[in-house]
């Protein structure tokens, strides 16, 4: 990757609008791919290495209780239900934004948690109990930022206006409720499956 195509997501999430149109209309797909999985990658390293490091002031995981896969999951998993379900609805509500295009847009409005938060990791090793509050704020900035973008991101890929860009996003929550309780409910359906066949296989082994 050049130096130009690596400054570019510095350049879109100080500069959303016309950013986000690039990333739609002018930067190569593949490329757009490539740094998507990196930011995707990369926070998934910040928190572990947050749960892992940060100091005991401002960390409520106890880190040996840290599983990685776990880690991996939160991140991987809400990204991946947030596109399914955007994608889903905007189909039905003539959404101009494909399924990549949703992941890219999306992996890029991520990118302030990352910057902002590896910082913290180190910093808050140091800092005192009444400079917490910088550490809370700084988060809670990385947040409303990415959803800021989050926001930007969806209306562009899609042409919306930002009320109805505001309705999608809404229902594309419920929509991830709707997708985790499907999924909840398959996976509770197989382990009954498994169980019953265990019951089965175990009667049949004492007969013998």
């Amino acid at each position: 990757m050049n130096r130009e195509l690596i400054k570019y997501p510095l350049y879109l999430i100080v500069h959303p609008f016309n950013g986000y149109w690039d990333l739609k209309y002018e930067q190569s797909k593949r490329n757009n791919l490539i740094l998507s999985f990196a930011i995707l990658f990369l926070l998934i390293i910040t928190n572990i290495l947050s749960n892992q490091y940060s100091g005991f002031l401002v960390n409520l995981v106890y880190p040996g209780s840290i599983n990685s896969v776990m880690e991996v999951l939160y991140v991987v998993v809400p990204v991946l239900f947030w596109c399914i379900a955007n994608w889903s609805l905007t189909t039905l509500m003539d959404g101009e934004g494909k399924f990549t295009e949703i992941f890219t847009s999306t992996c890029f409005a991520l990118l302030p948690m990352i910057l902002i938060n590896l910082p913290w990791i180190w910093l808050s090793n140091v800092i005192s109990l009444q400079e917490t509050s910088f550490y809370t704020f700084s988060s809670n900035v990385a947040v409303f930022w990415s959803l800021y973008l989050l926001f930007v991101g969806n209306m562009t890929v899609h042409q919306y206006t930002p009320s109805k860009t505001i309705a999608t996003i809404l229902l594309s929550v419920v929509a991830m409720g709707f997708i985790a309780f499907i999924c909840l409910l398959f996976f509770s359906l197989v382990q009954q499956m498994l169980s019953f066949v265990n019951v089965i296989y175990q009667e049949i082994v004492l007969r013998k």
